[in-house]
C-alpha cells in the first residue's frame, strides 16, 4: 500500500493542495484511537481535536474491545489503568406484579477470567496519547467551522480560517456532528424523558469484580467495579428526579443513593462530583459516504445500557482500519471508495446493536403487564438455559 501526502491524483479534477491522507475531526476516544490506528499503516494524519473539559466518566470495554485495543498497541496491560469485569448481578427492584429473579453471570461459564475491563476515560484517553507513533500525526486544537467535497477531496475549515484537505475525512466529532451534517447524512434520533446522573463512590462493602444492577422502573441504577471499595455509579432515571436529588448537596444524594442500593454495601461517600446527561437514541442512514466516514458517537448513540456505547465506536475504529487497508490508495477516489465499504461493512453490526440497545432499555421501563412478564420471563429462562446464556454471552460482549 502506497501512502501519499503529495498534491491530488490528476483523476482528482482540480489542483487543489491534499494536506495529509485523512483528516479526523474530534479530540475523544473513539477519534483518537481512529487516529492512531490509522497512523499505523503508515498514513499522513491531521486530528483536529478542540481542547475540552477532564472526561470524568469510565467505559466498561468488554474483551474482544480490550483485545482490539492490546492488539492496536493502544493499551499493553490492562490492569495497570483499568479494572477488571468478573460478574454482572442483576436486581429485579421494581414493585411490580411479575418481578424478574436475581441472576448472576460470571465469566468462568465462558471459559474467561473477566468478562472486561472498567477504565476511567481521561485514563484511557491519556494511554492512547502516549501509543501515538512519532510524527506521522499532526494534531490542531480548533474547531471546524465547515466540511465540503471538492472532486476527490475533502476540505475542512477550521476557526481560524485555515482550509485543510485530504481523500477522507473521518468524523468523530459526536452527537452533534457537524461532518455527518455536512456530509448530509441523515439520522434518526428519539430523545427519552430519562437522564443518567454519573459519579465515583467510595463503598462500606466493596463489590468486588462484580457490576451491580438494581432495575427500577425508570432505569437502572448501577455500581461498576472501580479497585478496592471503589465503584463509579450510573444512575439512569426521570431527569427532574435526579436533579432533586443532585440540588439537595451531598447528603441528600447520598441518602438517595443509599435507598436505592437497598444499603446492601454499608457506609457510601462520594469521591468526585456528580454531573447528569440526558439520554437519547441516535442512528444514521449509513456510517459513512462520498469520502466521509463516521465513528463513534457521531454514528450511534444509545443510553448506558449493556456496556455498548464505546465497544461499538471501538469497532467501527477495526472496520474502518479494515477498509482501509482493503482500498488501493493509488485509485484517484480512494477515499471516496473507503467510505463506500466501511458503510458497507458497518450497516450490520449498526442496525443490530442498535435494535438490541433500544428495546432492552425500553423493556426495563415497560409499565404493560405483558412486557413485564416477557421481560420476567427472559431473565428467568437466561437464569435456567445454559444455551440462551451463552447466546446472551456472545450478544453482550459484541461477538460478530
Amino acid at each position: 500500500m502506497h501512502a501519499s501526502s503529495s498534491p491530488s491524483h490528476p483523476g482528482a479534477g482540480n489542483a487543489l493542495k491534499q494536506d495529509a491522507d485523512i483528516i479526523v475531526v474530534g479530540g475523544g476516544l473513539a477519534g483518537l484511537a481512529a487516529t492512531i490506528s490509522l497512523a499505523r499503516l503508515g498514513l499522513t494524519i491531521i486530528h483536529l481535536a478542540p481542547l475540552a473539559p477532564p472526561d470524568r466518566r469510565t467505559s466498561a470495554l468488554m474483551m474482544p474491545s480490550v483485545d482490539f485495543l492490546r492488539r492496536s498497541g493502544l493499551i499493553e496491560d490492562p490492569a495497570t489503568i483499568g479494572h477488571a469485569l468478573t460478574a454482572i448481578r442483576i436486581i429485579d427492584a421494581t414493585p411490580r406484579l411479575i418481578r424478574a429473579p436475581e441472576t448472576l453471570f460470571d465469566a468462568t461459564e465462558i471459559g474467561l477470567p473477566a468478562f472486561g475491563w472498567n477504565f476511567g476515560n481521561a485514563a484511557l484517553l491519556a494511554r492512547f496519547q502516549q501509543a501515538a507513533p512519532e510524527g506521522a500525526i499532526e494534531t490542531r486544537n480548533l474547531p471546524v467551522t465547515d466540511y465540503r467535497r471538492e472532486g476527490n477531496l475533502g476540505a475542512v475549515t477550521l476557526s481560524d480560517g485555515a482550509i485543510l484537505r485530504a481523500p477522507l475525512v473521518v468524523g468523530a466529532d459526536g452527537k452533534k456532528s457537524l461532518i455527518r451534517t455536512k456530509a448530509g447524512i441523515g439520522t434518526r434520533e428519539h430523545p427519552f424523558a430519562q437522564s443518567a446522573l454519573v459519579c465515583d463512590l467510595e463503598l462500606g462493602r466493596p463489590i468486588g469484580g462484580t457490576s451491580v444492577e438494581f432495575h427500577y422502573p425508570n432505569g437502572p441504577f448501577t455500581l461498576v467495579p472501580a479497585g478496592g471499595s471503589k465503584a463509579n455509579l450510573v444512575w439512569i432515571d426521570e431527569e427532574h428526579v435526579l436533579k432533586a436529588a443532585q440540588a439537595g448537596g451531598p447528603e441528600t444524594l447520598l441518602a438517595a443513593l443509599r435507598e436505592k442500593s437497598q444499603r446492601l454495601f454499608g457506609a457510601i461517600s462520594l469521591t468526585s462530583p456528580s454531573a447528569i446527561f440526558p439520554l437519547s437514541v441516535l442512528s444514521v442512514a449509513q456510517a459513512g459516504r462520498d469520502g466521509a466516514a463516521l465513528v463513534g458517537e457521531s454514528a450511534h448513540a444509545f443510553p448506558p445500557i449493556g456496556a455498548q456505547g464505546l465497544n461499538l465506536g471501538l469497532r467501527d475504529v477495526a472496520d474502518l482500519v479494515a477498509s482501509v487497508s482493503a482500498t488501493d490508495r493509488t485509485r484517484p477516489d480512494w477515499g471516496i471508495a473507503v467510505s463506500a465499504d466501511y458503510a458497507e461493512r458497518r450497516a450490520g453490526d449498526l442496525l443490530r446493536t442498535g435494535s438490541i440497545v433500544e428495546t432492552l432499555f425500553r423493556s426495563l421501563l415497560a409499565d404493560m403487564l405483558p412486557s413485564q412478564t416477557m421481560r420476567a420471563g427472559g431473565l428467568w429462562a437466561l437464569k435456567l438455559l445454559p444455551g440462551l446464556r451463552k447466546q446472551a454471552f456472545a450478544l453482550g460482549m459484541g461477538e460478530r
